[in-house]
């Protein structure tokens, strides 16, 4: 983080010219008060819920508000369009400039063309019969293929470990080569408890939600062991809330990712906080000098999508943590774990990452007074 004796120079259009000292800069500049940062990075979110604003209760737990989200998304179709179109202009006007997007539908493509904002589009593949892996994965590929016609950056994701069977793993697996792919991660603890030993919650979504579970075998590891390998062919893996992450899930990781790989933890704290009421082990991944990038997950699991207001979380509940870290988290490292940092997450010269400037700080931090507004 660089103090106020320097000057940051772009062109009309955003374009980075350079960063100099405040001698070097002549007349004219231009002073804020506050912090100046690259655009925002939300690594993780949910456009096409946006409709579900207020919709789904409070601390019901991940089963319970898998199975309202699943029920309650039916809206009429130019609501959930009107909804992301509003969710989106906020985003903007937050200084958001970049979303790693989870798709169902391409009813967020028409608002994706216009290109407000830079997105990398996850077409979530989920089906946890076997039975119905085919039918589920010809109906993903065929929104993966409209995307693509759109010259979008797109890839084929898995929804979450007990939501995709073995038989669609098979199916997508050989699409992750050279992408960047994402899941849910360890979002509640009844996840590795389903994995160790069959048992537990899930087993009674499965039955609420009228899925035949009859065929599955516990395989006596944890969640993230069970998918984590598959990842191997991809160029960036982007898991998402960790919230009952552990320390041997992160040495798993360590001993087994490819060394040309990224893989970033994905921090969605209000989101973690509305379902589960739980914060993610932060400090185990700090500890582990892991990639850490912030998202927004929904707003049916959030009351906005600003990661301004994620960073504010965090940086109330663990006050340790720098505010240059924090912003690293919600910039550059979102940039490059999304792929994009050839033009964002940084003020490089020839990069056109936006221009936030965040104000109300106090001593450096960010506090729950603080805002921030798109200046570029």
């Amino acid at each position: 983080m660089l103090n106020s004796d320097h000057v940051l120079i772009t062109d009309k259009k955003g374009e980075i010219i350079n960063v100099v000292s405040k001698n070097e800069a002549g007349e004219g500049v231009e002073a804020f008060k506050g912090i100046l940062c690259p655009g925002f990075i939300n690594a993780h979110c949910h456009l096409e819920l946006s409709h579900l604003k207020n919709v789904i209760p409070q601390k019901t737990g991940l089963i319970d508000f898998v199975i309202k989200v699943v029920s309650e998304r039916h809206f009429a179709q130019d609501e959930i369009i009107s909804a992301m179109n509003l969710a989106e202009g906020k985003m903007f006007q937050e200084g958001i400039v970049a979303v790693g997007d989870i798709c169902n539908n391409s009813l967020s493509l028409l608002q994706k063309e216009k290109k407000n904002l830079h997105y990398y589009n996850f077409i979530e593949v989920s089906g946890w019969n076997p039975e119905v892996a085919e039918l589920r994965f010809e109906r993903s590929k065929s929104y993966y293929d409209e995307f693509i016609k759109g010259e979008v950056n797109t890839s084929m994701v898995p929804h979450a470990p007990y939501s995709v069977s073995g038989t669609l793993w098979g199916k997508i697996t050989p699409l992750f080569s050279g992408k960047v792919v994402t899941i849910h991660n360890q979002e509640t603890i009844h996840e590795d408890q389903f994995f160790l030993k069959g048992t537990g919650n899930f087993v009674k979504m499965y039955e609420m939600m009228n899925i035949d579970n009859s065929f599955y075998l516990p395989q006596k590891i944890r969640s993230l062991e069970t998918y984590f390998k598959k990842f191997t062919k991809a160029s960036s893996v982007i898991l998402v809330h960790n919230t009952f992450t552990k320390q041997e899930d992160v040495d798993y990781i360590n001993q087994n990712k490819p060394s040309h790989q990224i893989v970033s933890f994905c921090l969605c704290v209000n989101a973690n906080l509305y379902i589960e009421n739980t914060l993610p082990p932060v400090e185990i991944f700090l500890q582990n000098n892991c990639s850490i990038v912030v998202g927004t997950d929904s707003l049916a699991s959030n009351h906005q999508l600003s990661i301004l207001e994620e960073l504010k979380t965090i940086a109330q509940n663990f006050p340790n943590i720098e505010t240059e870290t924090l912003l690293q988290w919600a910039t550059i490292n979102g940039a490059k774990a999304l792929q994009m940092d050839n033009e964002l997450g940084s003020f490089k010269k020839g990069k056109k990452p936006g221009l936030v400037l965040i104000e109300n700080i106090v001593n450096k931090k960010i506090t729950q007074n603080s805002v921030a507004r798109k200046i570029l």
